[in-house]
């Protein structure tokens, strides 16, 4: 009779066992996430920590370890402001070098912590297959971009001229040829990890190289739509970390336990602000609005045109209820200020939930990090997650609410058709353009 009595204390105690082991669980883990890492074999990896300079080590050993991180960010943010300004001086070409390396790096780190977790099992060709599938994906993009914005440079040599028209096919090609690689690279009792891995890199291929693409197409509508995004998350993380750091309270999600709603408040009204006084001073400079063109005399590129509607200052009512607080009935502003405002209020209200994504991405695999890059930011990846958001959303924008048809486009697809074609097409607008009076009788004559 007492044997049915222990046993049900052994069955309570084992059960009371395993609810503690799984509150002990990060926040978001399951059973499966166990059974994951036992077939992966390993534990995940160590998180990475920062590679502080001696020399600020040094500088900084009698402060406690809040203000000494406080100082790393600070003199290391400062760093990296300096080199932008620098690489935006140099010109387009340097920016969109530094975008293409800044996306190698990115998708390293990605991959990287890939390797990390699943290296147990040496998996063949991972390693290479990944970054022939990066190749493959550059190669499709940046073919479309050169065929786009160098049609005069394309078309005038004979290799240039057949890569671009039959590009689609050969990025195609070149796809299929690393797909095959996967499927032969399968090994018996290691399919569904070897299908893990295949997810794994296109995803990153997905968030990195596409998101690197928009950036350059938006560097191409105008310096100013590459500068002013860009600078409004770089403001907004600096201004949510410094109220946050000096008054925060309240936690804003657990995924980031340091982030607070008063930097996140603080963070959001001050991008709004720098936003419009940086497009204030940029809308007034021809080298920042002119869109960035290639000149087939020079093989440069030129960044020089008459300023649009939107870079002209014009004047607008303030509305009744704020002409008693300012004190003023019309103020005078350009157009792309009002933009600034939709720009830098995504920056600050939901770039963010990139870096979001990126700490629960971080938390699922153990890291600090991404990687150890920069000393007291972590990796490349830690300082471009909400870049990568914040160039989807202004690429959008652009084409939803800017961008018209382009008639130096639509001029090069013209000049490719056959003479008939464009005899058809000339007096097609000819008739059109007369009908509507635009042409007079000498002209259409």
């Amino acid at each position: 009779l007492p044997l049915p009595s222990s046993r049900s204390r052994f069955s309570g105690s084992l059960l009371n066992l395993q609810e503690s082991e799984s509150e002990n669980k990060l926040d978001g883990e399951t059973a499966s996430d166990s059974e994951s890492k036992s077939e992966f074999g390993g534990s995940p990896p160590v998180p990475t920590s920062d590679d502080t300079p001696e020399v600020l080590n040094r500088a900084l050993s009698n402060l406690s370890s809040r203000w000494k991180n406080w100082w790393v960010r600070g003199i290391l943010t400062l760093a990296m402001i300096t080199f932008f300004f620098i690489i935006i001086y140099l010109g387009p070409l340097v920016l969109m070098t530094i975008v293409m390396c800044v996306q190698i790096k990115c998708f390293h780190e990605i991959i990287t912590i890939g390797y990390n977790v699943y290296h147990s099992y040496d998996l063949p060709w991972f390693r290479t297959l990944s970054w022939y599938f990066l190749l493959c994906v550059n190669y499709f993009f940046y073919g479309e971009t050169v065929t786009d914005y160098f049609f005069t440079l394309v078309q005038r040599e004979e290799p240039l001229r057949i890569l671009s028209r039959y590009h689609r096919f050969i990025s195609f090609a070149l796809y299929l040829t690393g797909f095959c690689m996967f499927v032969l690279s399968l090994v018996k009792k290691h399919y569904r990890l070897q299908f893990y891995m295949f997810g794994w890199t296109h995803v990153t291929l997905l968030i990195v190289v596409t998101q690197s693409h928009l950036i350059i197409h938006n560097l191409f509508e105008g310096m100013i739509w590459f500068i002013v995004p860009i600078s409004c998350v770089i403001c907004n993380d600096i201004m949510a970390y410094m109220f946050g750091f000096f008054f925060g309270r309240t936690p804003l999600i657990k995924l980031s336990p340091k982030k607070t709603w008063e930097g996140f408040i603080g963070g959001f009204f001050a991008t709004v602000l720098f936003g419009l006084l940086l497009s204030y001073v940029m809308s007034g400079y021809r080298c920042f609005t002119c869109p960035v063109e290639f000149n087939n005399d020079t093989n440069s590129f030129t960044v020089d045109c008459e300023p649009s509607e939107l870079f002209q200052l014009q004047e607008y009512n303030i509305p009744l209820v704020l002409q008693s607080v300012v004190g003023w009935k019309t103020v005078r502003m350009y157009p792309f200020q009002i933009h600034s405002i939709a720009l830098s209020t995504f920056a600050s209200l939901i770039g963010p939930f990139g870096g979001f994504f990126a700490s629960g991405f971080k938390r699922a695999f153990k890291i600090k990090d991404f990687a150890n890059t920069i000393p007291g930011h972590g990796g490349i990846m830690d300082r471009f997650d909400c870049q990568y958001l914040m160039a989807t959303f202004v690429n959008v924008y652009i084409a939803s609410f800017i961008r018209g048809p382009n008639p130096s486009k639509l001029i090069q697809q013209f000049l490719t058709l056959r003479p008939e074609q464009q005899l058809h097409i000339f007096n097609t607008l000819r008739a059109h353009l007369a009908d509507r009076g635009v042409l007079g009788p000498s002209e259409d004559a």
